[in-house]
């Protein structure tokens, strides 16, 4: 399967716990990790550092451990950081960012750092192909004033963004959402030996 499918992408917030707590959100692609995000960082005492893996940093295990040991050592710098005393701290980061590659090496990080994750997904997938295929096609259009946003801050931009109607191959559909599912379950089943959660989105939105 190819896991950099675009309806395939997932991602995961972690957790480290010395003390400080150690985590990593792990979403699915517009699965609403992003408003996940900034609810965590509207905490007075967490940081979670956003989607920091780029190609670079996720090149090899090492890069990869490299790059955590800066954000749980507290080494990693961003907009995310807190002058109050840190409780938790974290990352967003994609399964298709080198995690699924080398996620024997990884689950040994985490449990030998303490670190827990939050797994984020939706439970309508259709749902959450029609927000990629949408997202994909502002990103190339930019409709709002020549920029392309993921995340909308106002009813006029989503009014906006909301005209665009996607169109779906309803033939191969269920065999997609399927495709889908089977990597979710497949993740979570390969991530299962350290400390997380699950969250769907909607149940949040609930809350």
């Amino acid at each position: 399967m190819d896991t950099n499918s675009p309806s395939l992408k997932s991602d995961m917030f972690t957790i480290h716990n010395q003390r400080i707590l150690k985590g990593r959100n792990v979403p699915a692609r517009r699965s609403g990790s992003g408003w996940f995000e900034t609810l965590l960082n509207s905490h007075t005492n967490i940081s979670s550092n956003g989607e920091i893996f780029q190609i670079l940093e996720r090149s090899n295990i090492s890069a990869i451990k490299q790059t955590l040991d800066r954000v749980y050592n507290l080494d990693f710098y961003t907009s995310a950081a807190k002058n109050e005393c840190t409780a938790a701290v974290g990352l967003k980061w994609m399964l298709n960012q080198g995690l699924m590659d080398n996620y024997d090496d990884i689950v040994e990080y985490f449990n030998r750092r303490g670190i827990f994750a939050i797994f984020i997904f939706r439970r309508n997938l259709l749902r959450q192909m029609v927000s990629r295929i949408a997202n994909d096609f502002d990103r190339n259009l930019k409709q709002l004033n020549g920029t392309h946003k993921s995340h909308v801050h106002t009813i006029e931009e989503a009014e906006l963004l909301a005209r665009f109607k996607p169109k779906i191959n309803a033939t191969d559909l269920v065999s997609k959402l399927d495709s889908t599912n089977a990597y979710i379950t497949a993740a979570i089943e390969k991530m299962k030996r350290i400390p997380h959660f699950v969250v769907y989105y909607e149940d949040e939105l609930g809350q």
